[in-house]
Formats: structure tokens, sequence, C-alpha cells
């Protein structure tokens, strides 16, 4: 998108922002880029305890602000432990992940700019309640090809290393295969 046309101004709420259902959380979109002209995107999450992704970087600068709850974030070479009330900026490129430790963590998430959000706008469920989704939900797309060339697109990148937050158990594979967006590796 071009970010030097001008937008309109807009307001958005909790209530009656579009939500989806993915990888066990609650995803609110806040602003797109397209309601931003591409600067930014802001979405609101409500997380479950031990939820967050595996190692991965964004072509985006990425922002969290912990509402609630407790999370531990490794943003390259730190472990951060994050309470209610705190602001972590996590520059692209960054190999970065995070793990829910409370029994559950609202967090205000944005990407600037934006193109995040379209993982979440075409990969995910629209959320029924806005709840966490229900335990063994399936997943809104399971075409291995249209998941790894969204997440390219949005500018998601998983990282094959260890997840040092979590067990190895089910973790990114290769690099070169195709994963959902726990980062686990999509049979063909």
């Amino acid at each position: 998108m071009d970010i030097s046309k001008p937008v309109e101004s807009y307001g958005a709420t909790l209530s009656a922002a579009p939500a989806f259902w993915q990888v066990d959380m609650l995803w609110v979109l806040l602003a797109s880029g397209h309601q931003t002209g591409g600067r930014y995107c802001l979405l609101w999450q409500l997380c479950p305890q031990g939820s967050g992704p595996g190692p991965h970087t964004h072509d985006q600068d990425e922002e969290f602000y912990v509402l609630d709850g407790d999370v531990t974030f490794r943003a390259g070479n730190q472990t951060l432990q994050a309470a209610a009330g705190s602001f972590l900026f996590i520059p692209r490129a960054t190999v970065h992940s995070f793990r829910v430790e409370s029994e559950r963590a609202q967090l205000l998430n944005s990407y600037t700019p934006a193109g995040f959000e379209r993982l979440i706008t075409e990969l995910s469920l629209p959320a029924q309640t806005r709840t966490v989704p229900p335990k063994g939900l399936p997943p809104a797309v399971t075409d291995p090809q249209h998941i790894m060339t969204v997440m390219a697109e949005a500018g998601m990148h998983w990282v094959d290393e260890p997840d040092v937050l979590r067990p190895p158990v089910g973790r990114p594979g290769a690099s070169s295969q195709a994963r959902d967006l726990y980062g686990r590796p999509l049979t063909r």
C-alpha cells in the first residue's frame, strides 16, 4: 500500500471489531492496513496459558502491550518477563517468541507497517464468541501452499532453531517445510 495516500479517521471498539479464532487465541482486529493506509495494524488478543508462537521473525516492527496477565518473551538474545502494564518493542527481523504464563493474558499487538493482520483475516475462523476458541478446534485453512504463501506475503517467517520457551515436541522442523500457524510441520 502507498502510505502517502490520505486515509479517513475512524474508531473501533473491542465489542464491534471483527474477531477471529486462531492458534488457541481470540484475535480482535482494531486497525487494519486497509483502514490505516498500510501504516499500522492493531490486534487485541486473549491468550490462554501456554499459548504463543515458536521462534519467528517479521518484516515489520512489532509492539506488544500487556493489558493483563504474565507473559515470557524471547526477543533476540533477551528473555523478558512482562506483566500487566509492560510494553515491548521488537524490531523487524528479530527472532522472537512468547509464552503465556498466567491462566490468561490480554495483549495489544501492533505492527508497523501493516500486513501481519492478513494471517488472521485470511487463515482464521470467525469467532463465534469473544472467548478463546474451544479446545481441539480444527484450523480454518489446511492447504500448506496457501498457508506458506499468505505467511510470506504477510511478512512472517518461521526460524529453524530450538524454542527455548517450550519443550521440543512438535515444534518447527526444517525451514523449507510447510508449517501451520503454531509452527508445526504440515502433512501434505
